[in-house]
């Protein structure tokens, strides 16, 4: 499996909105909370420079994007988004994995909407709560040692 990070630039705002619209519009309507395109852009561009498309066997698929927040002392998962067609392939798995071993013990924090099955992957990769609202809950990895 050919799997390649690339620092995402203003060029790929079209594929990043599609991929969110795809992936996040039904879990943010059910949370109630915003879809419409301003906000679907707002969190596109959120730490944009940290933004890594995601190709797979060639093909962009998705966005990871992550960052190391020294006062905190944690890395913040800030977005991982795989398209549907690309989805069940170990992909989030393996990045998500790759993320851990980066962070070499360090505490690594992400939030998923309650109603996105991706909690079950985050959970399976050893995430657990920490925090949560209506809609949100915080998961953290437990740091080595």
């Amino acid at each position: 499996m050919t799997l390649s990070l690339v620092p995402a630039c203003a060029a790929d705002l079209p594929f990043l909105l599609a991929l969110r619209r795809q992936t996040m519009t039904p879990y943010l309507q059910a949370a109630g909370m915003p879809c419409d395109e301003a906000s679907h852009l707002a969190r596109i561009r959120y730490h944009f420079e940290a933004a890594r498309i995601v190709h797979w066997q060639g093909q962009p698929v998705g966005l990871f994007k992550a960052v190391w927040l020294a006062e905190q002392q944690h890395w913040y998962l800030i977005q991982i988004q795989i398209a549907p067609s690309a989805q069940g392939q170990g992909l989030g798995a393996r990045l998500i994995g790759d993320l851990l071993t980066q962070a070499a013990g360090a505490r690594v924090v992400l939030s998923v909407i309650h109603s996105n099955p991706a909690r079950h992957l985050y959970a399976r990769l050893g995430f657990v709560p920490f925090a949560e609202d209506a809609q949100e809950i915080w998961l953290e990895s437990r740091p080595a040692g």
